[in-house]
């Protein structure tokens, strides 16, 4: 193997970024890279199909009233469902990453 020049490095020892962003994200969360079981990947997907459901039931709803609040110049209210639509999908969002986190890590 030959050295690059300056570096002292030879060039087959040399690694990607990918190789290395890996490297750090392993000595980071140790464990965290293991692969899924069959059962853990149904899960994931079951959690993820259950809260996209979730986050649609409750912007349908809210994004009615929002019209309804708009269609009678109430643009006051009108943010306070726009703050409303956009702390619920963060709170739902939040409980997803959760449940999923507990699925990864075998306590569910």
């Amino acid at each position: 193997m030959s050295k690059a020049r300056g570096t002292g490095i030879q060039i087959g020892q040399m690694k990607s970024a990918y190789e290395l962003a890996m490297e750090r994200l392993n000595a980071a969360e140790p464990g965290r890279s293991k692969p899924l079981s069959a059962a853990q990947k149904t899960a994931l997907a079951g959690i993820d199909a259950r809260f996209k459901a979730k986050i649609a039931e409750r912007e349908i709803f809210l994004r009615k009233a929002l019209g309804e609040l708009q269609e009678r110049g109430e643009t006051d209210e009108a943010d306070k469902i726009r703050a409303q639509i956009t702390s619920e999908r963060l709170r739902l969002e939040e409980e997803r990453e959760a449940e999923k986190e507990r699925v990864r890590s075998g306590t569910a």
